[in-house]
């Protein structure tokens, strides 16, 4: 049996397209026509992979949505390689839509969906993939599905948090910047003369000022390539070991920053903790997982150095305790949990509650940056007007006291 990549139309004049298993070709052409298909291409798919895995990154959100579509297809009692099939041709992300159907041949070929997610990590996270695995030992396949979707909702939800509470004041930086650059520009080249008539040292600022919009207006070719070596070297030192640790200690003992970032990840550790306890998946498995998915270094290296303190006999609550970075209310239902014998919904509740406190967090962090970003703006604008502004200011002191 072979497979061959078909192109055709149907009757109702839509173009489709898809793969189709056949002994040959006149027999796939057969197989389409009896689907009252019109083939207008037909080639042999062999066994090379189907499409390159392109760059595009691949959203919680979109991952969300294939889940609940995988529910409701199997449901439906359609088999996994019809499902993927179904999914493939309505997918919009080209690098969601060519692991899928990579995943489809390679089920097809024998092989198990959780093995078939793994030939692209980079498309189907790890929780995936071991819940997919979970539920296919298991035999409930859309039960982990299921989870697996209000996981991925619940976590992009958590980063919309995020990003909407950190936009306002980058917009507000970029602003100010732009504001800067225009002054040097086109502003203070127009006292640049009258400031040299009067003859006189000028202040420091108005010096600094001037000394900039000239290397801006005549130097502006050294300034970007200058800009994007600097942006490249700190993006690579933070991404050394040294400077995760760094970024993850600034980010936690930051005064305005650090409610938002413990508490979000306060959430997204008990949510997952919760979603891969649920499916079976064990405890120390279920807690490296959870770490590999922490994005701040110091609660990743506290949860796996966690697992470790488990592995040896310690109740999870301990080491979570020891790593003094998690809120209390988290190691309380931690230590409830293990006395019930029932971690899971203890998390889960705990992840609904830190969601809350997420979004008060995120209105607590927008209306703190409000007053500080307005003093930075007032502040830029004060120094330009000083510094434009106080030589002329002097100058008719002068003037008035002769």
């Amino acid at each position: 049996m072979a497979q061959f990549n078909y192109k055709a139309v149907d009757k109702n004049g839509k173009n489709k397209k898809g793969t189709i298993d056949a002994a040959d070709r006149e027999k796939a052409q057969e197989k389409l026509r009896a689907e009252g298909l019109s083939v207008t291409e037909l080639s042999d798919a062999g066994d090379v992979r189907p499409a390159k895995i392109g760059r595009a990154k691949v959203k919680s959100r979109d991952l969300s949505i294939v889940c609940k579509q995988m529910v409701s297809i199997l449901n439906a009692g359609v088999t996994v390689i019809t499902a993927l099939e179904m999914l493939s041709e309505q997918m919009d992300n080209k690098t969601l839509k060519a692991a899928i159907i990579e995943a489809k041949i390679y089920v097809e070929k024998g092989g198990t969906l959780a093995d078939a997610m793994r030939l692209n990590p980079a498309v189907f996270p790890p929780i995936m993939i071991n819940m997919v695995a979970a539920g296919e030992l298991s035999g409930s396949l859309e039960t982990s599905f299921d989870r697996l979707s209000v996981h991925f909702e619940k976590d992009d939800a958590l980063k919309g948090k995020i990003k909407g509470a950190l936009t306002y004041p980058a917009m507000v930086m970029v602003v100010a910047v732009l504001v800067v650059i225009v002054v040097m520009v086109a502003v203070i080249p127009n006292f640049v003369d009258m400031f040299a008539d009067m003859g006189t040292q000028l202040p420091l600022p108005t010096r600094i000022m001037m000394a900039g919009s000239d290397f801006i207006r005549t130097k502006w070719f050294i300034l970007i390539p200058a800009i994007a070596v600097i942006v490249f070297v700190i993006k690579m030192a933070l991404a050394t070991p040294g400077g995760q640790m760094f970024s993850a200690k600034v980010g936690v003992n930051a005064p305005i920053f650090s409610n938002l970032i413990i508490k979000s990840n306060t959430a997204r550790f008990a949510r997952t903790l919760s979603t891969l306890m649920a499916a079976g998946i064990p405890m120390l498995d279920a807690i490296e997982q959870v770490a590999k998915m922490m994005d701040n270094k110091i609660f990743r290296d506290g949860l796996m150095n966690t697992k470790a303190q488990v592995a040896k006999g310690l109740p999870l609550s301990k080491p979570l305790k020891d790593m003094e970075v998690f809120p209390t209310m988290l190691v309380q239902m931690v230590k409830i949990g293990e006395e019930t014998g029932n971690i899971e919904d203890m998390m889960e509740k705990v992840a609904d509650l830190y969601d809350r406190e997420v979004d008060l967090a995120t209105e607590a962090l927008t209306q703190a940056m409000e007053p500080i970003t307005m003093v930075i703006m007032a502040g830029i604008v004060g120094m330009i007007v000083a510094a434009v502004y106080g030589p002329i200011l002097s100058m008719y002191e002068g003037i008035d006291n002769m």
